[in-house]
């Protein structure tokens, strides 16, 4: 059997390799073949940038998406807390591996593409995940503390609190690593007139530690983890307004009267009977398990539930509690 260290996520190399990525907190990304019974001795180190990260409480290396075209061109994006500044910056960053079918990737092939100042070490978000339009969709927590207190979440000055859309495929605009795409909704404006960010897809986030898209419907479900009483599911619509730090689930937070109109309600909420940390999933499109066929599967780290629910973009079925107590801290979940 193998085992790692804190792993947060497990991605396939899309190559048709049938070789598994684990990333580890302490920012080692390590690699092995899919089999029945891998040993100790399968498994390497795929990347190693330790030396750059800060890996202390919800900092760490937190999230890799490889390019689409990771075959031919060898890139891949990870997400990490870097250590050169207090309390950290969170780097999205490019490696290219000169041969995608190698097992190693240099380290100093780094380019940074966005780098985000944290105020505070927690809520740092951390998933990045290539759409099926191409574009990289980054997650962005509130900054941290506790309570929003700089309410990063309704700022739409601020990247914190939000979901981004950047397109690294394209010739990057003036000053930046990246380029904005024009479809994006804030593109010519938006709460915050021309000073909202372009880059924003979704805002009112508290911290989506866990995302992805349905590979068949391309709706893109979040799991955004709550403040003290709730723990939410949301379905991430562009220019969407999901209601932190103004409400907390489907329950006014600041104030304790709040007016909901304008912003998005969770698909479903649970609260702390249930879970504390929610860890979002994937849809299910497999034919191992035929039950759970079209079930978007997400779970619980602090209580360790499982469940699954169906959504076809007006109706919810579920959720159903598939497993209620599976005595793990569920940090992600993978797709092969």
């Amino acid at each position: 059997e193998i085992s790692f260290t804190n792993p947060v996520l497990i991605i396939e190399v899309p190559d048709n390799s049938q070789r598994l990525c684990v990333v580890q907190k302490n920012g080692l990304i390590r690699i092995f073949t899919k089999s029945p019974n891998p040993s100790v001795n399968d498994v390497s180190t795929f990347l190693d940038v330790s030396g750059r990260v800060v890996d202390t409480g919800e900092q760490g290396l937190l999230g890799l998406a490889f390019d689409p075209d990771y075959a031919n061109n060898g890139q891949i994006y990870v997400y990490y807390s870097w250590n050169g500044t207090d309390p950290g910056t969170s780097r999205i960053s490019r490696f290219t591996n000169l041969n995608p079918a190698d097992n190693l990737v240099d380290p100093n092939s780094e380019e940074i593409v966005l780098a985000i100042p944290q105020p505070y070490t927690n809520h740092n978000g951390g998933m990045i995940a290539f759409g099926p339009d191409r574009m990289l969709y980054i997650g962005l927590g509130d900054g941290g503390s506790g309570g929003d207190p700089h309410n990063n979440g309704q700022d739409t000055t601020s990247l914190l609190g939000s979901m981004l859309r950047i397109d690294v495929h394209s010739e990057p605009d003036s000053g930046l690593n990246y380029h904005i795409p024009a479809d994006n909704p804030f593109y010519d404006g938006g709460p915050d007139g021309m000073n909202t960010r372009k880059e924003i897809y979704a805002y009112g986030l508290r911290n989506h530690w866990r995302f992805s898209f349905d590979a068949i419907n391309d709706y893109l479900f979040a799991g955004d983890v709550g403040q003290g009483t709730r723990e939410e599911i949301d379905v991430i619509t562009p220019g969407g307004n999901f209601g932190w730090r103004i409400m907390e689930g489907t329950l006014c937070f600041n104030p304790p009267q709040c007016d909901p109109s304008g912003l998005i309600l969770p698909l479903v909420d649970y609260g702390r009977t249930e879970g504390n940390s929610v860890t979002g999933g994937y849809v299910y499109w497999g034919d191992q398990v035929p039950e759970l066929y079209g079930l978007y599967i997400y779970g619980d780290y602090g209580s360790g539930q499982i469940w699954g629910l169906r959504y076809d973009g007006n109706n919810l079925d579920g959720p159903y509690s598939l497993v209620s107590s599976s005595g793990l801290n569920i940090s992600g979940f993978g797709q092969d």
